[in-house]
């Protein structure tokens, strides 16, 4: 039987590899979520990635479409997730820790972040077979670029 310890860290692992569409509806400034402005970000993000690329507007409009639609069908998941760690603080902090909770919160995370996982990785095939190969190596690295100027490197 896995560890307490072992749990935990498989629910944080989970927790952290599950929130690439949750990051699109977590403000830390209180304010709500906007999705107009979300899909007006995203398009820019997109139209910068695609910078110099012989891609189209409809090309970039509909890469764009594909990821926005994405993260609208991942916050479902994101306010699970986020329940789930509610919840899962709540079985840590009982007077008496109930281990098969603690496991079905665990195996109900682990089923997030797979889905979550499934649907990305469609967005990201769906949007890779709208472009060319070069422009998706361009999107790619442009995108990633964006990443580690913002949130430093990730391992």
């Amino acid at each position: 039987m896995a560890t307490l310890k072992t749990m935990i860290a498989a629910l944080l692992a989970g927790s952290l590899a599950a929130t690439a569409g949750g990051m699109a509806y977590a403000r830390a400034d209180g304010k709500a979520f906007d999705p107009a402005r979300f899909q007006e970000h995203l398009g820019k993000r997109v139209d910068k990635a695609l910078n110099g690329t012989d891609a189209t507007a409809e090309q970039k409009k509909q890469v764009a479409d594909i990821l926005g639609q994405t993260f609208k069908d991942m916050r479902a998941m994101h306010e699970q997730r986020v329940q789930n760690r509610k919840a899962m603080q709540e079985a840590l902090q009982a007077p008496t820790i109930d281990a098969a909770k603690i496991e079905s919160i665990r195996a109900e995370q682990m089923k997030i972040a797979d889905a979550s996982s499934q649907r990305f990785t469609k967005a990201l095939t769906d949007a890779a077979n709208v472009l060319t190969v070069q422009q998706r190596q361009a999107f790619f690295k442009n995108w990633n670029h964006h990443e580690h100027r913002h949130h430093g490197k990730r391992g």
